[in-house]
């Protein structure tokens, strides 16, 4: 436990096994993931902090998330995957997900920080991005892809689905209700692929105007798109629709 040790305060330790049941990765360099669980104020020197790594974990996260919107969504224009990856790198995604893989368990921190509780998000969010860069240190990018795509799969499809960031639906219901005193409709024009895979093609509504149509993975996705495209269409939104 030396390397341990020299990371934090005299004395302060973590479960290492625990930790990595928690993260799924067995370490090879055990120092690097008590590194990335060593806050600022419980390290000897700052050096010995999660700063380096956190500022390797973010880019590292960025790519991933980059070429995992990329390959997922191909009809889906630069401003769009932006807006999805801004949402999935943000200070509140990454400390959501420190928080469910419960970090801050292991966290070592300094006296005046273990005080003030609970940890604060911007810390929890650099946990994160620290344990990343730790995992693609120790195992290269064959061991931390599958970690990041294991907990942002999940939140790519709510982010889709306007359940985080920017929801279409609810914007493009506000607006038509205070334009024009109706409640817009979803219409599935077309639906392919096999029942368990299915791609639906859904125009938004508003009165007898149709706006232009989007593909989804499922309804949820293909309306929020849609709405999108309503949106555009309306000038409440930046950016041309999506090709339907």
């Amino acid at each position: 436990m030396g390397s341990e040790q020299s990371a934090a305060q005299p004395g302060l330790e973590i479960d290492v096994a625990s930790c990595q049941r928690r993260i799924g990765h067995a370490f090879g360099d055990a120092s690097l993931l008590v590194a990335a669980v060593t806050h600022a104020s419980g390290a000897r020197h700052r050096l010995a902090s999660n700063e380096r790594l956190e500022f390797l974990g973010d880019a590292i996260l960025g790519f991933l998330v980059c070429e995992r919107l990329y390959r997922d969504f191909p009809a889906s224009l630069e401003g769009d995957l932006t807006r999805i990856k801004s949402v999935l790198v943000s200070r509140e995604t990454c400390s959501r997900l420190s928080e469910r893989l419960g970090l801050a368990d292991f966290l070592i921190v300094g006296k005046g920080l273990a005080v003030n509780r609970p940890v604060p998000a911007s810390v929890l969010s650099d946990l994160f991005e620290s344990i990343v860069a730790a995992i693609y240190l120790d195992g290269g990018m064959e061991a931390v892809r599958p970690f990041v795509e294991r907990l942002l799969g999940p939140e790519i499809d709510k982010v889709v689905a306007g359940e985080l960031g920017s929801n279409h639906k609810s914007l493009l219901q506000q607006v038509a209700q205070r334009d024009f005193g109706l409640t817009p409709t979803y219409e599935v024009l077309a639906e392919e692929g096999p029942e368990h895979s299915k791609s639906f093609h859904v125009a938004a509504q508003i009165g007898s105007r149709r706006y232009a149509p989007a593909w989804g993975r499922n309804k949820k996705e293909a309306e929020q798109r849609a709405a999108s495209n309503a949106l555009v269409e309306l000038g409440a939104a930046d950016g041309p629709p999506d090709v339907p």
